[in-house]
Protein backbone atom coordinates (compact mmCIF):
# COMPACT_ATOMS: atom_id res chain seq x y z
CA UNK A 1 0.00 0.00 0.00
CA UNK A 2 1.11 3.38 0.03
CA UNK A 3 -0.22 6.60 1.14
CA UNK A 4 -0.12 10.34 0.32
CA UNK A 5 0.70 13.22 3.46
CA UNK A 6 -2.69 14.61 4.26
CA UNK A 7 -0.92 17.26 7.15
CA UNK A 8 1.95 16.66 9.20
CA UNK A 9 2.09 18.74 12.69
CA UNK A 10 4.77 18.98 15.10
CA UNK A 11 4.51 17.14 18.37
CA UNK A 12 6.51 18.71 20.72
CA UNK A 13 10.62 19.46 20.30
CA UNK A 14 10.41 15.31 18.62
CA UNK A 15 7.53 14.07 17.20
CA UNK A 16 6.49 14.78 14.25
CA UNK A 17 2.66 13.96 13.31
CA UNK A 18 1.80 12.74 9.57
CA UNK A 19 -1.88 12.31 8.16
CA UNK A 20 -1.60 10.06 5.13
CA UNK A 21 -4.82 9.61 2.67
CA UNK A 22 -5.85 8.67 -1.21
CA UNK A 23 -6.70 5.54 -2.62
CA UNK A 24 -3.35 3.55 -1.93
CA UNK A 25 -4.60 2.98 1.48
CA UNK A 26 -7.67 1.21 0.37
CA UNK A 27 -6.52 -2.45 1.50
CA UNK A 28 -5.93 -1.03 5.18
CA UNK A 29 -7.43 -3.25 7.68
CA UNK A 30 -6.53 -2.82 11.15
CA UNK A 31 -5.19 -5.43 13.71
CA UNK A 32 -7.37 -4.29 16.62
CA UNK A 33 -3.78 -4.22 19.00
CA UNK A 34 -3.17 -0.90 20.37
CA UNK A 35 0.10 -1.15 20.03
CA UNK A 36 0.12 -1.90 16.01
CA UNK A 37 2.40 -1.00 13.36
CA UNK A 38 3.20 -0.31 9.87
CA UNK A 39 6.61 -1.22 8.00
CA UNK A 40 7.59 2.19 5.96
CA UNK A 41 9.64 2.20 3.12
CA UNK A 42 11.79 5.37 2.83
CA UNK A 43 13.45 6.61 0.22
CA UNK A 44 16.79 7.83 -0.12
CA UNK A 45 17.80 10.82 -2.18
CA UNK A 46 19.63 8.67 -4.72
CA UNK A 47 16.81 6.48 -5.30
CA UNK A 48 16.20 6.40 -9.39
CA UNK A 49 12.34 5.67 -8.98
CA UNK A 50 9.24 6.58 -6.83
CA UNK A 51 6.19 5.33 -4.65
CA UNK A 52 4.90 3.06 -5.58
CA UNK A 53 7.07 1.09 -6.80
CA UNK A 54 7.62 -2.89 -7.24
CA UNK A 55 9.80 -5.15 -5.02
CA UNK A 56 11.53 -6.55 -8.50
CA UNK A 57 12.01 -3.22 -9.28
CA UNK A 58 14.62 -2.29 -6.04
CA UNK A 59 16.06 -5.29 -4.86
CA UNK A 60 19.39 -5.68 -6.98
CA UNK A 61 20.09 -1.82 -6.93
CA UNK A 62 23.00 -0.87 -4.86
CA UNK A 63 22.20 -0.76 -1.26
CA UNK A 64 22.69 2.81 -0.61
CA UNK A 65 19.41 2.94 -3.73
CA UNK A 66 17.50 1.04 -2.18
CA UNK A 67 14.63 1.53 0.40
CA UNK A 68 15.44 2.05 3.89
CA UNK A 69 12.18 -0.40 5.94
CA UNK A 70 11.34 1.16 9.54
CA UNK A 71 8.31 0.14 11.60
CA UNK A 72 6.77 2.91 12.48
CA UNK A 73 3.47 3.14 15.42
CA UNK A 74 -0.27 3.36 13.90
CA UNK A 75 -1.25 5.97 16.50
CA UNK A 76 -4.55 6.02 14.80
CA UNK A 77 -7.05 4.54 12.13
CA UNK A 78 -10.00 6.69 10.89
CA UNK A 79 -11.72 3.90 8.77
CA UNK A 80 -14.93 5.91 7.29
CA UNK A 81 -11.99 8.93 5.99
CA UNK A 82 -9.25 6.18 4.97
CA UNK A 83 -6.77 8.52 6.97
CA UNK A 84 -3.90 6.85 8.86
CA UNK A 85 -2.16 8.75 11.63
CA UNK A 86 2.00 8.11 12.09
CA UNK A 87 3.34 9.34 15.37
CA UNK A 88 7.30 9.75 14.13
CA UNK A 89 10.13 10.52 16.56
CA UNK A 90 12.45 13.28 14.45
CA UNK A 91 15.98 14.30 16.34
CA UNK A 92 16.98 16.81 13.42
CA UNK A 93 17.98 16.25 10.12
CA UNK A 94 19.02 12.77 10.69
CA UNK A 95 17.88 9.01 10.69
CA UNK A 96 15.76 8.29 7.08
CA UNK A 97 12.06 7.99 9.52
CA UNK A 98 12.72 11.30 10.93
CA UNK A 99 14.62 13.10 8.17
CA UNK A 100 11.39 12.09 5.63
CA UNK A 101 8.96 13.11 8.61
CA UNK A 102 10.60 16.65 8.58
CA UNK A 103 10.45 17.41 5.42
CA UNK A 104 6.97 15.97 4.52
CA UNK A 105 4.43 17.82 2.62
CA UNK A 106 0.79 17.10 1.21
CA UNK A 107 0.86 15.17 -1.72
CA UNK A 108 4.29 13.33 -0.86
CA UNK A 109 4.11 9.86 -1.11
CA UNK A 110 5.07 6.68 2.05
CA UNK A 111 4.81 3.47 0.91
CA UNK A 112 4.30 0.77 3.62
CA UNK A 113 3.13 -3.13 4.08
CA UNK A 114 0.79 -4.18 7.39
CA UNK A 115 -0.38 -3.82 9.79
CA UNK A 116 1.23 -6.05 12.01
CA UNK A 117 0.30 -5.80 16.02
CA UNK A 118 0.90 -7.74 19.31
CA UNK A 119 0.05 -5.82 22.49
CA UNK A 120 -3.50 -4.47 24.31
CA UNK A 121 -3.29 -4.02 27.87
CA UNK A 122 -4.67 -6.73 29.45
CA UNK A 123 -8.45 -6.37 29.99
CA UNK A 124 -8.37 -8.01 33.23
CA UNK A 125 -5.34 -6.13 34.89
CA UNK A 126 -6.18 -3.93 38.31
CA UNK A 127 -3.76 -1.36 36.79
CA UNK A 128 -1.05 -0.56 34.28
CA UNK A 129 2.06 0.32 33.86
CA UNK A 130 3.58 1.98 30.45
CA UNK A 131 7.13 3.15 30.38
CA UNK A 132 9.63 4.28 27.75
CA UNK A 133 11.20 7.08 25.67
CA UNK A 134 9.84 9.68 22.32
CA UNK A 135 10.57 6.86 20.28
CA UNK A 136 7.79 4.41 22.61
CA UNK A 137 5.52 7.72 23.27
CA UNK A 138 3.50 7.49 19.95
CA UNK A 139 2.74 3.75 21.13
CA UNK A 140 1.86 4.77 25.15
CA UNK A 141 -0.59 7.24 23.90
CA UNK A 142 -2.30 4.69 22.14
CA UNK A 143 -2.22 2.02 24.35
CA UNK A 144 -2.73 4.47 27.35
CA UNK A 145 -6.10 5.43 25.65
CA UNK A 146 -7.33 1.69 25.64
CA UNK A 147 -6.87 0.67 28.76
CA UNK A 148 -10.27 -0.21 30.96
CA UNK A 149 -12.40 2.95 32.03
CA UNK A 150 -11.78 3.69 35.39
CA UNK A 151 -8.30 1.60 35.87
CA UNK A 152 -5.74 3.44 37.26
CA UNK A 153 -2.78 3.57 34.22
CA UNK A 154 0.68 5.06 35.20
CA UNK A 155 3.24 6.22 31.99
CA UNK A 156 6.89 7.42 32.72
CA UNK A 157 7.73 8.75 29.45
CA UNK A 158 11.82 9.81 29.17
CA UNK A 159 12.05 12.96 27.07
CA UNK A 160 14.56 15.55 26.83
CA UNK A 161 13.06 18.29 28.64
CA UNK A 162 9.68 19.80 29.16
CA UNK A 163 9.52 20.85 25.32
CA UNK A 164 9.47 17.28 24.52
CA UNK A 165 5.79 16.54 26.54
CA UNK A 166 2.83 15.98 24.54
CA UNK A 167 -0.83 15.94 26.18
CA UNK A 168 -1.85 12.00 26.90
CA UNK A 169 -5.52 11.20 27.97
CA UNK A 170 -7.13 7.96 28.73
CA UNK A 171 -9.89 6.34 29.85
CA UNK A 172 -8.63 5.10 32.90
CA UNK A 173 -7.12 7.23 35.96
CA UNK A 174 -4.08 8.33 34.12
CA UNK A 175 -0.79 9.57 36.02
CA UNK A 176 1.87 10.61 33.72
CA UNK A 177 5.23 11.24 35.34
CA UNK A 178 7.74 12.94 32.08
CA UNK A 179 11.39 12.26 32.85
CA UNK A 180 13.89 14.21 31.94
CA UNK A 181 16.97 13.41 30.16
CA UNK A 182 18.61 17.21 30.52
CA UNK A 183 18.64 16.95 34.16
CA UNK A 184 19.77 13.81 35.07
CA UNK A 185 23.42 13.44 35.59
CA UNK A 186 23.65 9.66 35.91
CA UNK A 187 24.07 6.71 33.12
CA UNK A 188 20.98 7.20 30.87
CA UNK A 189 20.77 3.80 30.95
CA UNK A 190 19.45 3.76 34.11
CA UNK A 191 17.40 6.64 34.13
CA UNK A 192 13.79 4.72 33.34
CA UNK A 193 14.60 2.08 36.17
CA UNK A 194 15.40 4.67 38.81
CA UNK A 195 12.15 6.26 38.23
CA UNK A 196 10.00 2.72 38.01
CA UNK A 197 11.71 1.75 41.04
CA UNK A 198 10.70 4.81 42.89
CA UNK A 199 6.82 4.42 41.95
CA UNK A 200 4.43 3.30 44.46
CA UNK A 201 3.61 -0.10 43.81
CA UNK A 202 0.85 -0.45 41.55
CA UNK A 203 -2.28 -1.81 43.09
CA UNK A 204 -3.54 -5.54 42.12
CA UNK A 205 -2.14 -7.32 39.06
CA UNK A 206 -0.15 -5.54 36.89
CA UNK A 207 -0.28 -5.19 32.37
CA UNK A 208 2.94 -3.66 31.62
CA UNK A 209 4.31 -1.95 28.47
CA UNK A 210 7.86 -1.29 28.09
CA UNK A 211 9.14 -0.02 24.89
CA UNK A 212 12.22 2.18 24.09
CA UNK A 213 15.98 1.86 24.10
CA UNK A 214 17.61 -1.30 24.41
CA UNK A 215 19.31 -0.83 27.48
CA UNK A 216 16.83 1.63 29.35
CA UNK A 217 13.95 -1.35 28.77
CA UNK A 218 16.55 -4.18 29.92
CA UNK A 219 17.05 -2.38 33.22
CA UNK A 220 13.31 -1.90 33.93
CA UNK A 221 12.82 -5.69 32.92
CA UNK A 222 15.23 -6.22 35.34
CA UNK A 223 12.99 -4.16 37.83
CA UNK A 224 9.70 -5.01 37.08
CA UNK A 225 10.47 -8.50 37.16
CA UNK A 226 13.07 -8.69 40.01
CA UNK A 227 11.35 -7.47 42.69
CA UNK A 228 7.68 -9.31 41.29
CA UNK A 229 5.75 -6.30 40.70
CA UNK A 230 4.97 -7.44 37.20
CA UNK A 231 4.48 -11.23 35.82
CA UNK A 232 6.35 -12.10 32.83
CA UNK A 233 3.81 -13.17 30.91
CA UNK A 234 1.74 -9.72 31.59
CA UNK A 235 4.85 -7.43 30.22
CA UNK A 236 5.41 -6.73 26.97
CA UNK A 237 8.98 -5.29 26.56
CA UNK A 238 10.85 -4.51 23.42
CA UNK A 239 14.07 -2.55 22.26
CA UNK A 240 13.02 -0.13 19.46
CA UNK A 241 17.35 1.23 18.96
CA UNK A 242 20.36 1.04 20.82
CA UNK A 243 22.31 4.04 21.84
CA UNK A 244 25.91 4.33 20.12
CA UNK A 245 24.46 2.22 17.09
CA UNK A 246 22.73 3.39 14.25
CA UNK A 247 19.64 1.83 12.77
CA UNK A 248 21.46 -0.35 9.99
CA UNK A 249 24.16 -1.60 12.99
CA UNK A 250 20.96 -1.92 15.88
CA UNK A 251 19.25 -4.53 13.35
CA UNK A 252 22.00 -6.61 12.81
CA UNK A 253 22.55 -7.25 16.52
CA UNK A 254 18.81 -7.30 17.86
CA UNK A 255 17.83 -10.36 17.39
CA UNK A 256 21.09 -11.82 19.96
CA UNK A 257 19.95 -8.82 22.28
CA UNK A 258 15.99 -9.79 22.23
CA UNK A 259 17.33 -13.65 22.85
CA UNK A 260 19.44 -12.68 25.86
CA UNK A 261 17.28 -10.67 27.77
CA UNK A 262 14.73 -13.12 27.43
CA UNK A 263 17.25 -15.85 28.70
CA UNK A 264 18.10 -13.72 31.93
CA UNK A 265 16.31 -14.54 35.21
CA UNK A 266 15.75 -11.30 37.38
CA UNK A 267 17.57 -11.53 41.00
Amino acid sequence: MHGEVVSTQRLGSHLVRVVLGGPGLAGFVSTGDADEYVNCFFLPPSAPYSVPFQDDEVRDLPRAQRPFARRITVRSWDEARGQLTLDIAAHGDVGHAGRWALHASPGDRLQLRGPAGGYRPHPEADSYLMVGDESALPAIAACAEAVPAGRPVVAVVEVEDAAGEVPLSSSGVLDVRWVHRASHAGDPDDLLAETVRALPRPPGTVSAFVHGEAAATRAVRRVLLGERIVREELLSCSPYWRRGLDDEQWRAVKADWVRAVAAEVPA
